[in-house]
C-alpha cells in the first residue's frame, strides 16, 4: 500500500480546498456582511494543514494502484469534509457545535440537501454562498476536478475517477486521456451551469440567488438561500426552470458530451437508460398529481400538476428541492416520494440513488430468472441497447443492491435505537443514503432537533450514499490492507 503517495495526494487536496475560502471572501466583502476574516482564517488553516500533510511526502513518486485509488478518495472526502466545516464551527450567530458542522459540511460536499441551519434567511450572504459553493463543487466531485489537475503531481488519475465516478461506468472515458475526460465533464458542468443561472436570472430571482440556487440545482443538492426553498418565490416560471435543470442534470454526462460534441440530439433519443429515466418520471409525475387533487390537497388540477410534478422531479433527481411540505402531505405520497428517490437519476449524473441502469438490470435479471423456471436449460440473455450485458456486471449489481439496502435497514434500526421514531428514522436514513436531503416526520422541516449520534449515523450514510457502498466498505475488509 503506498501511503506516502496517498498523504501526498491528500496534503495537495488540503491545501489546494484553501482556495475555496476566497469566493466567499468576496462575496463578504461586496455585502460588507463581516464574515471575510472568517473565510480568510479557514484558508490559513486549509492552506497550512495542507501543506503540513504534503511537504513530508512531496518526493514521494510511487506508482498509484487501485487500492490506492479506493483509500485517497475516501481519505480525501473525508478529510475535506472536516476542514470544510470549519466556517460552520467559527460562525457565532447561529453557533453551531463541530458536530453540526460536520453534518452541514458533510451535506453540501455529498449534495445531499439535508441542513441543521433552522433560520437560512439569518445567515450572512458569504456563509449563505459557501454553503451552496460546497455542493457545486461536490457535483461533480471534487475527486474528478483533482483528476484534471494531477499531472502537475505526476500521478496517473484512472484509479482516482474508477473509485470516485458514480454508476456502473467507471471505466468508460470519453477521450483518450483521463485528463481530457474529467475537463470535459466539467466543461459540460460549468456550462450548464452558467445557463441554468441566467434562466433563473431571467425567471426572475436577484443574481446572488440566481447564483446559488444554478449551483444546487445543477450540482441535484437541494440547499436554498431561503428557508422556504423555491417557494419562497411562489413563481411558476421559477419552478420550470429548476425542474428543466434538474432534470438535466439528472442525465449521464457522457451523453451531454456526445451530443455536444457530434451537435446532436441524436444521442439522447437511442440511450436506453434515458427512456426509462424520462418515462419514470412522467409515470410518477402523473401519479402524484391526480393523487394530489383526488384527496383535496389541492383545489385544482392545475394546482396539482404544478406542485406534483415538481416535487416528482426533485424527489427522483435527489435534488431535494420544495415549493410546498410535502412531508403534510396525506397518505401514500410522502412515502413514494421517499421510495422514488432510491431509483435515482441516470449513472454518471449528479444525482443520487442507486442509478436508473442498475434498476433496469436488476428488473430485467429478475424476469430473467422466471423465464428460467419455466426453460430452465435456455440460455437467456440480459440485454441493454441491443448489447448482451456480462453475468459479471450483472453479480456487481445484485452485490450493490444488497449491500445498500442491508445499510439502509441497519442504519434505520441504529437510529431508532438512538430513541427517534420509526417514521423519522427510515425517512432520515433513506433521504441521507440516497442524498436526497428532506425527510418525513421529525427531520421534515430540517434535522436540528435530531440528536448527536443520529447526525453522526445519517453523515456516513451521506458519504456511503455518494461513493455507492463499494467504495468506502472495501476499506473494511481485510484483504484491502493485504500486500
Amino acid at each position: 500500500m503506498g501511503f506516502s503517495a496517498v498523504q501526498r495526494v491528500v496534503g495537495f487536496l488540503i491545501a489546494g480546498s484553501s482556495l475555496m475560502m476566497l469566493p466567499p471572501v468576496l462575496v463578504s466583502l461586496w455585502y460588507k456582511d463581516g464574515t471575510a476574516t472568517l473565510f480568510l482564517l479557514c484558508a490559513a488553516i486549509l492552506l497550512a494543514t495542507g501543506l503540513l500533510v504534503y511537504y513530508p511526502v512531496r518526493h514521494a513518486k510511487q506508482e498509484l494502484r487501485l487500492r490506492d485509488g479506493f483509500l485517497i478518495v475516501v481519505s480525501a472526502w473525508l478529510a475535506l469534509v472536516l476542514v470544510g466545516a470549519v466556517p460552520f464551527v467559527f460562525l457565532t450567530s447561529p453557533h453551531l457545535s463541530y458536530i453540526d458542522s460536520v453534518f452541514e459540511s458533510m451535506s453540501g460536499l455529498t449534495t445531499t440537501g439535508a441542513t441543521i441551519v433552522t433560520n437560512i434567511d439569518a445567515l450572512p450572504r458569504a456563509v449563505l454562498y459557501y454553503r451552496q459553493q460546497l455542493q457545486w463543487l461536490g457535483g461533480m466531485g471534487i475527486i474528478v476536478l483533482a483528476v484534471a489537475i494531477l499531472p502537475m503531481l505526476r500521478i496517473g488519475g484512472m484509479q482516482l475517477y474508477r473509485a470516485e465516478t458514480p454508476g456502473p461506468m467507471k471505466d468508460s472515458k470519453l477521450t483518450p486521456r483521463i485528463t481530457e475526460t474529467a475537463k470535459a465533464l466539467w466543461l459540460i458542468y460549468v456550462g450548464i451551469t452558467l445557463t441554468c443561472i441566467f434562466a433563473y436570472w431571467l425567471a426572475g430571482m436577484k443574481l446572488f440567488d440566481a447564483v446559488g440556487h444554478a449551483f444546487s440545482t445543477v450540482a441535484i443538492g437541494g440547499f436554498s438561500t431561503h428557508n422556504d426553498s423555491l417557494a419562497f418565490w411562489n413563481n411558476p416560471t421559477v419552478e420550470v426552470v429548476a425542474i428543466i435543470f434538474m432534470a438535466i442534470a439528472g442525465i449521464n454526462f457522457a451523453l451531454h458530451f456526445t451530443a455536444w460534441r457530434r451537435a446532436s440530439a441524436q444521442p439522447y433519443f437511442l440511450d436506453p437508460e434515458l427512456k426509462v429515466y424520462a418515462s419514470l418520471l412522467m409515470v410518477f409525475a402523473i401519479i402524484v398529481s391526480f393523487a394530489l387533487y383526488l384527496t383535496g390537497t389541492y383545489d385544482s388540477m392545475l394546482s396539482s400538476i404544478r406542485y406534483g410534478t415538481f416535487q416528482v422531479v426533485s424527489a427522483m433527481t435527489t435534488t431535494g428541492f420544495t415549493t410546498a411540505p410535502f412531508y403534510l402531505w396525506t397518505g401514500f405520497l410522502p412515502v413514494l416520494l421517499i421510495c422514488i428517490a432510491f431509483i435515482g437519476g441516470c449513472a454518471g449524473s449528479t444525482a443520487g440513488g442507486m442509478k436508473v441502469i442498475r434498476v433496469i438490470l436488476l428488473y430485467r435479471q429478475s424476469i430473467r430468472e422466471i423465464q428460467r423456471l419455466v426453460h430452465p436449460h435456455a440460455v437467456i440473455p440480459v440485454k441493454i441497447g441491443g448489447q448482451r450485458t456480462s453475468d459479471t456486471v450483472i453479480s456487481a449489481v445484485w452485490g450493490f443492491f444488497f449491500l445498500y439496502i442491508a445499510n439502509f435497514a441497519l442504519m434505520t434500526i441504529m437510529l431508532t435505537a438512538t430513541g427517534l421514531d420509526a417514521e423519522t428514522a427510515y425517512s432520515a436514513v433513506g433521504a441521507c443514503i440516497t442524498n436526497l436531503g428532506p425527510a418525513l416526520g421529525q427531520a421534515g422541516p430540517n434535522y436540528a432537533s435530531l440528536n448527536d449520534v443520529a447526525k453522526i449515523i445519517l453523515s456516513i450514510a451521506m458519504l456511503l450514499g455518494r461513493l455507492e457502498i463499494y467504495t468506502l466498505l472495501v476499506l473494511l475488509t481485510p484483504a484491502f490492507w493485504r500486500d
